[in-house]
């Protein structure tokens, strides 16, 4: 064996176990697990739904969506915040468990903010005033006369205590100065199926829960939430254009991941969301859902997180929200 042979023979074990090693290390390597703290059906597992697929067809992987509802979000929360910080364990997020949950009931161990830091900001998925067509009014400026005409007030209804569309009913309540009694419900499609009923004349939902009765007549969409009207349905005048100023509420998907995953896990998964929102498919099937991508890296959603905090912390304080 010439000496070039023997050299090459020496190396040869130790070049495939380098590369052995390199594919172990490569992320994921392993299916990856994205807990919804929600019901399944809702928008976060919708969109969740959405992505996956695309995932697995780019890292080789299965993304495997996991329900765990419970809590206003804490339950499903709480389980990747403990999570070893691998990348394998990924939290599919709400304004609603991101925000205004910790807000309302902070004692849950941990700092969110810090806990949990961005992957990705992943869907806008916009809050609506929406009348029972019994209330009899079609803009926001009948609802704020009908309801001061009432010396009984109105009650409204959201998706649940410390949901972003019942803080959505607290701010309009605080900014009009109305009297409004909050009537939370167990999901949205329940507050529907009662705000088509009229047994309660007014609710503050996410589009995509009432865009189907609103199309059908069932209910009447008064406006969205939302600071500028939606690209993806530019007929529906915002509340802050129909006199009530400053008036916006985002409600929103992002993705978060335990505190010390692998950075270059974080940016190579960042980076594929952002190309994966930017399919033709992928925003049809978002504008069909009556939402929009949102897509924003991992410092540009930690930025905007700790900015809602900010903003929303006084609101719930003056609103006096209270946990279940």
């Amino acid at each position: 064996m010439t000496q070039l042979t023997r050299r090459t023979a020496l190396a040869t074990p130790l070049l495939l176990l380098a590369g052995h090693a390199r594919a172990q290390g490569a992320w994921p390597g392993r299916p990856v697990t994205m807990i919804v703290p929600w019901a399944p059906g809702g928008s976060n597992d919708v969109a969740a739904r959405l992505l996956t697929p695309h995932l697995e067809a780019r890292f080789g992987q299965p993304f495997i969506v996991e329900n765990r509802p419970g809590g206003g979000g804490s339950v499903g929360m709480g389980m990747v915040a403990r999570a070893r910080p691998d990348g394998l364990t990924l939290l599919v997020s709400s304004a609603s468990n991101h925000i205004f949950h910790p807000l309302i009931a902070p004692d849950l161990g941990y700092d969110v903010r810090q806990a949990l830091p961005a992957v990705a900001m992943l869907v806008d998925v916009p809050n609506v005033v929406a009348a029972s067509n019994a209330l009899g009014v079609r803009t926001i400026q009948e609802l704020i006369a009908k309801v001061k005409a009432d010396p009984k007030g109105i009650t409204f209804a959201s998706s649940g205590v410390g949901s972003s569309n019942h803080l959505a009913g607290e701010l309009f309540r605080l900014k009009t100065g109305l009297d409004m009694t909050h009537v939370p419900y167990r999901g949205g499609g329940q507050a529907i199926t009662d705000l088509i009923a009229g047994t309660v004349p007014l609710a503050f939902l996410n589009l995509p829960t009432v865009i189907g009765p609103a199309e059908a007549g069932s209910v009447r969409l008064l406006a969205v939430g939302t600071s500028e009207r939606l690209r993806s349905r530019p007929d529906i005048p915002t509340v802050a254009e129909q006199g009530v100023p400053d008036y916006a509420v985002r409600s929103w998907t992002g993705l978060f991941a335990p505190k010390g995953t692998p950075r270059p896990a974080v940016e190579r998964l960042a980076a594929a969301l952002k190309e994966i929102l930017d399919l033709p498919a992928v925003k049809k099937r978002l504008t069909d859902m009556a939402s929009d991508p949102l897509w924003m890296d991992p410092a540009e959603t930690d930025r905007f997180v700790g900015q809602e905090y900010d903003r929303w912390g006084p609101v719930v304080k003056a609103a006096d929200v209270k946990p279940e």
